[in-house]
């Protein structure tokens, strides 16, 4: 089951240039039940919101997932047989900056979602029709009103004169995107509920989604969507603006149906199958194989941190405390293709995904999920933000924050970033060796007889060697130092540069595991 594939490939129904045709038709009669809204029904900033508290103080219902079995059994290669019609794209013909396409319910993805289009303040619902996909070899569904699993959103991105694939919302409340010349890669979600859990972790859906008709020339495009699950409800408004970068900006309300100590905000969800530090036992003609290669975190005493991701052997959660984080992201660094030398994934034009926080977050914990593979199509990463208090039931949270979908994301001073961690068998039995190298602005305008040095330290074992020195082929330093970690099972390290006692570069920080 090729799930990581199917959420990346925007080839999955492609689009085609085709001659524009008639829009997709809107629905006249009722809306289907348990959506919250009908057809024409008036639609302001607040309906989302009162919906989800509404929802939220009723027992939690599953979503509808029943289908024929033509479409419930099929298989990740008959799924792909279903395309949308891109003349049917909502908006086609109409002269404005988005389109939207739609997705059909089957494989992963048996969820039924309303989709509703908003224009003039009224919301009508977007009728299913199986003549707006075509099935390739599979049997045409009947009459039945089967719905649709998601949507994907199109705009001119890389040329004027095509609508290209830039977002897409599809199962559970998962969505992605990509930045100008990308291709999709990781993914980010709603919320996250129990996850790393021995207990198994909570899904919540995106049940519902509003589509405000976009206006000529602008260049930006608002959804709004309602997530439901077992323990809360919750109110999204996403205003999408594609470019150089993509950037998301996310109003979320959650409404607790009960009390929930293990939430999950501004979740991200990725790949890291192994690299140059944590490749041990993979026999691969590649150098590495990621969405993503590092954590980055700026907190709220401004430290910049980076945390290399690894593929562990067993379960590993890392947290790192802080109060009113400035943000934090899953970067995919490494932009060569000689990083990866993979014809087919193109790793390198995967794009990174910084997390901005808006407003005060509080106090938390920025968590890190790596759970271990043995294969490249599962997601075995995941971050988020955990507040230090529990929500309680029948109470309203709000935390809004702004999601860039990027090729990189620098905070707003220009300390060096680390942009390779590797490591080897150290000089003695039983050591390891560990080189960072370090570039950027930073290191460049240092006065020629100001010489960085490495601060390096290890919560245990012991730490020899260290070194700094220039490294002119990517014009920054490196930083090498021995690790022997004793019988130790973990250390937890940490490497900077420093000019005198001032910071030139982020943070390093890595987790060593036996």
């Amino acid at each position: 089951m090729r799930r990581r594939d199917l959420l990346r490939h925007g080839a999955l129904l492609p689009l085609t240039a085709v001659p524009l045709l008639r829009p997709l038709t809107l629905a006249a009669a009722d809306a289907p039940a348990g959506s919250g809204a009908t057809p024409g029904t008036v639609f302001d900033g607040s309906t989302v919101r009162a919906l989800a508290r509404e929802l939220a103080a009723k027992p939690y219902q599953a979503p509808s997932s029943k289908l024929p079995d033509s479409l419930a059994k099929l298989d990740y290669d008959e799924y792909r047989e279903i395309r949308f019609d891109a003349a049917r794209s909502l908006w086609r013909g109409k002269g404005l900056p988005f389109e939207v396409q739609l997705f059909h319910r089957g494989f992963l993805y048996p969820d039924r979602v309303e989709l509703y289009e908003v224009a003039g303040g009224r919301a009508e619902a977007i009728r299913y029709s199986a003549d707006m996909f075509d099935f390739g070899k599979l049997p045409r569904p009947g009459d039945d009103d089967l719905g649709f699993a998601g949507f994907r959103i199109h705009a001119p991105l890389n040329r004027p004169d095509y609508f290209d694939e830039v977002c897409a919302f599809l199962g559970a409340s998962y969505f992605r995107a990509v930045a100008k010349g990308q291709g999709y890669g990781l993914s980010a979600r709603g919320l996250a509920i129990k996850t790393g859990d021995p207990g198994g972790e909570e899904f919540p859906v995106f049940r519902a989604f509003w589509l405000e008709r976009p206006q000529p020339r602008t260049s930006s495009m608002v959804v709004h969507a309602l997530l439901d699950g077992p323990s809360a409800a919750g109110a999204f408004r996403f205003t999408i603006r594609p470019g150089e970068e993509t950037v998301f900006d996310v109003e979320s309300a959650i409404y607790p149906r009960v009390d929930i100590a293990q939430i999950g905000l501004a979740p991200l969800t990725s790949m890291f199958y192994f690299g140059p530090s944590s490749r041990a036992g993979i026999d691969d003609y590649r150098p590495g194989v990621h969405d993503s290669e590092g954590l980055q975190m700026w907190t709220g005493w401004s430290e910049q941190l980076w945390r290399p991701l690894t593929n562990p052997a067993d379960l590993q959660i890392s947290t790192f405390s802080d109060i009113n984080p400035r943000g934090f992201g899953m970067m995919q660094r490494r932009r060569d293709f000689a990083a990866y030398q993979d014809l087919e994934s193109r790793f390198e034009k995967r794009p990174s995904l910084w997390v901005e926080t808006i407003g005060d977050a509080g106090e938390g914990a920025v968590h890190l999920i790596e759970i271990p593979t043995k294969r490249e199509i599962h997601d075995n990463i995941v971050a988020f933000w955990r507040p230090a208090q529990k929500l309680n039931a029948k109470s309203e949270y709000v935390f809004n924050y702004r999601l860039h979908w990027c090729a990189d994301h620098k905070p707003g001073n220009d300390l060096a970033q680390i942009v390779e961690t590797r490591s080897g068998a150290g000089s003695e039995e039983k050591t390891r060796l560990f080189v960072i190298d370090f570039a950027g602005d930073k290191l460049k305008s240092l006065p020629q007889d100001v010489k960085p040095s490495a601060e390096v330290k290890a919560d245990k074992g012991k730490i020899a060697n260290v070194v700094a020195q220039p490294n002119d082929q990517i014009g920054g330093w490196r930083v090498s130092f021995e690790l022997a970690p004793g019988g130790e099972a973990t250390v937890e390290m940490r490497a900077q540069l420093l000019a005198g006692d001032a910071a030139v570069s982020e943070a390093w920080v890595y987790r060593w595991t036996r």
